[in-house]
């Protein structure tokens, strides 16, 4: 197998991890400990209690704008623009450009600073470009990353990125919050000229994964697996909220064995219009496909 081509193929679903942030998976709750908040009406809230109502109604929205920035050591620094849905599983319009570390130096490779991705319910697409089409992709521009042939082909590993991609909402920061039981209300800040209500709280990551409840045995502990390596065992989590319960803006910080990640996005146009189409089979190539083109020959 080519390594240069793969180093390179394979970006994509860093990208995504990155995107998403591998610790915005899973869902929990907590006890309702935490300083007084008040709700609508001057109702007195804890922060557990009025971020379930949060959770819910940005559940509920379906569909959001997306503007952030990740960064992650020296491996990658990117700004992502689009549109995402989550009515029925993940889907959306993505651009990924890419701004810095040692992905962005792959990219250049093959001639690309951006990356356009559409997200369906079954897989996502990357558009490689003109580079790749010429040199690995047989003429063919977009990179077909099928959640079940991912499973398939990596097992835990596979399934466990499969439950991160469907299960990513703009409300999984949230979750992440209920979870850790450590929240607290900093106060009200303008986002982009939004009121909004700071809340803040640190994760556990060995405590949050023990809670998540959509991942199996083997798919915990690969998770775990793939936490221990990265060398995150902490995660700092920011979020701003609006008036009317939808998440306007989230901060996520941890260390890692690659350097500091920080991930920043901010959400508007909740239930905006979404349409998203798979590209022609004509110009995609399948990851497991290009994988058997790379295998060398017997």
């Amino acid at each position: 197998m080519n390594s240069t081509i793969m180093r390179r193929t394979g970006l994509s679903i860093a990208v995504v991890a990155a995107l998403t942030g591998l610790t915005a998976c899973g869902s929990g709750d907590s006890s309702d400990k935490a300083d007084g908040d008040k709700g609508k009406g001057g109702i007195k809230l804890s922060p557990i209690a009025a971020l379930r109502t949060v959770e819910k109604s940005t559940d509920k929205a379906d569909t959001a704008r997306v503007d952030g920035s990740t960064t992650m050591g020296s491996l990658t620094a990117m700004d992502m623009k689009g549109v995402m849905g989550w009515s029925d599983g993940i889907t959306g319009n993505v651009t990924v450009t890419f701004t810095g570390g040692s992905q962005a130096q792959q990219m250049r490779q093959l001639g690309q600073t951006k990356l356009d991705y559409r997200y369906l319910k079954n897989g996502f697409y990357a558009n490689m470009g003109d580079k790749f089409a010429a040199q690995a992709g047989g003429g063919k521009h977009w990179l077909e990353y099928d959640y079940d042939t991912l499973a398939e082909m990596s097992g835990a590993a596979g399934e466990a990125f499969q439950d991160q991609m469907q299960n990513t909402t703009p409300n999984q920061s949230v979750k992440m919050l209920l979870a850790s039981g450590d929240v607290k209300r900093v106060g009200e800040e303008k986002v982009r000229g939004t009121q909004a209500t700071h809340y803040s709280g640190k994760v556990d990551i060995a405590d949050f994964t023990a809670r998540s409840a959509d991942l199996d045995e083997d798919q915990m502990s690969e998770l775990k697996k793939q936490f221990d390596q990265a060398g995150i065992s902490t995660e700092t989590i920011d979020i701003w909220v609006d008036d009317n319960d939808l998440l306007v803006k989230k901060i996520e910080k941890a260390d890692t064995k690659n350097g500091p990640f920080s991930q920043t996005a901010y959400y508007s146009d909740y239930g905006t219009p979404l349409s998203v189409e798979k590209p022609p089979a004509s110009d995609t190539m399948s990851f497991k496909d290009l994988l058997n083109k790379q295998q060398p020959a017997v």
